[in-house]
This record gives C-alpha cells, structure tokens and sequence, in this order.
C-alpha cells in the first residue's frame, strides 16, 4: 500500500494522519506535497481553527525510509537533495501557516517523524512513546530541521546527547525538558490533541495568528524590533473586529464568538 498523507475535518480541526501500511508511517515525499498543499488549505478555509498532525495505527512516523535511501543511492545526488528540499518545504509551512499545529505521538516519532513533531507549535505524546534521532547510527546526519529545533529548545549539551548518541528519549524526559506538552495514557495522545484544538479553535484567529508570528519573531529579532512588533499587532488586533468582540464579550461577562 502507498504511503499518503490522509485529511479529515472533525469540527474545526484539520486532522492530518501519516500512512504507511507495514513501513510504520515512514515518510515519502508524496506526504510531503500533500502536507504543504493542505496547510495552504487550511490557512485559506477560516472555518479550519486548529490542525492535528498524528500517525496511523498508533505509530506516529518511523522517519525516512532507508531502502529507498538505498536505492537514491544510485542515482543522481540531486534526487536526494530534492527530497530534503521537498521535506524542508513542509517544515516551513508548518511553522508559518496561522493556525495552531498540533502533533499527537503515540508509538515512535523516529528522525524526520521527529522533526515533523519538533514543528509543530504543540505536542501531545503517550507516556510510553519514544523519540529518537538515530541518524548517526546509520552514518547520516539530520534533516527536517531536527537539528535546528533540538539546538533552540535544548540545553547544548543534551541536544548534543540526542543527536550523537541516536537512543531514545521518552516523552516525560522530553516534557521535562520544555519539548512535550502534554503526557498522556497510551492510545490517548491522538483524543487530547483533538480536545485541546477544540478549545483553541474558540479563540480569535486574528490574535492566535499573530501570536505564532510574534513568537517566531521574538526567536532571532532584537528586543526593539521585537517591542515594534508588538506595538503594531496590537494597534491592529484593537482594531480587528475581533478585538472589538473579545473585549465586549468579557466586559459583559459572556464567551466570545469569533466568526
């Protein structure tokens, strides 16, 4: 069976499953056109609040599959380097796209499926799930950006461990460290991704769009730019109608309804 990426709308969430029977969801650059196509969707549809990114059969991703990197192998380097290049571009709509992504791990999230978690703006995981980047173990390096997203989120020292080593990190070490937001039951991650994207969605998609540009801002920019930034976000959300109605709405003690 051929690995895809599989859509479903649940309410307000986009829920976007990993497939690949027998390959324990490894990764295939079909998924990856199919994942920047619907996140642009979704950016474009306001009805989609929040998206969930899990894995089928209660595996998350098992990241790349090595025999097909045998048989790239053979051919041309620039095979391979499209398909990092097609994998980067995922990445990066990822963490542009406005709504709040979600990723829900049971099982494994192994090298990219790792990095695809790392993406996300969130992450539930089941207490027994494992993250691992196991590249080095056959000979390669990073993609997907796990290396950039372990070194920024990470102490030096333990993404070095991570990413030299290649074992196994578990959810609650990973939650200790900042990474995993939410530890579930086993079988649990992909049902608290949806409930907490249930309750995001009641949010207003003006202010969370700007907060996620806010927030990949305040990574690289100066205080100043970053206090400018602020400044005009807020003067804009103010005047956004749902500024209008997140004010009204508390100040007569009411939930807000965003349209």
């Amino acid at each position: 069976m051929a690995a895809e990426l599989l859509a479903e709308r649940i309410d307000q969430t986009l829920v976007l499953t990993l497939s690949n029977p027998g390959a324990r969801n490894a990764l295939h650059p079909d998924m990856y056109a199919a994942g920047v196509e619907a996140l642009a969707t979704a950016e474009r549809d306001t009805s989609v609040r929040a998206v969930v990114i899990t894995g089928a059969d209660n595996f998350f991703c098992a990241g790349g599959n090595l025999n097909r990197l045998l048989d790239n192998r053979q051919k041309d380097p620039s095979v391979q380097a499209a398909s990092i290049d097609a994998l980067a571009e995922w990445i990066e709509a990822l963490r542009a796209c406005p709504k709040p992504i979600i990723a829900a791990v049971e099982g494994a999230a192994a090298g990219a499926g790792f990095s695809l978690a790392l993406a996300c703006d969130l992450l539930v995981a089941a207490d027994n799930a494992k993250f691992v980047m196991a590249y080095v173990k056959v000979g390669l390096t990073p993609d997907g950006g796990g290396s950039w997203f372990l070194s920024q989120a990470l102490p030096r020292s333990l993404a070095t461990e991570i990413l030299l080593e290649g074992k196994p990190v578990t959810a609650a070490r990973l939650a200790n460290a900042g990474l995993v937001n939410r530890v579930v039951a086993p079988g649990q991650a992909r049902a608290e991704a949806l409930n907490w994207a249930t309750d995001l969605a009641q949010l207003s998609p003006n202010a969370v769009g700007r907060i996620k540009s806010l927030i990949a801002s305040g990574a690289t920019e100066t205080l100043t730019s970053q206090l400018d930034a602020e400044r005009d976000n807020f003067v804009a959300s103010l005047h956004h109608a749902d500024g209008l109605e997140g004010i009204s709405a508390f100040l007569e003690k009411r939930p807000a309804k965003y349209p």
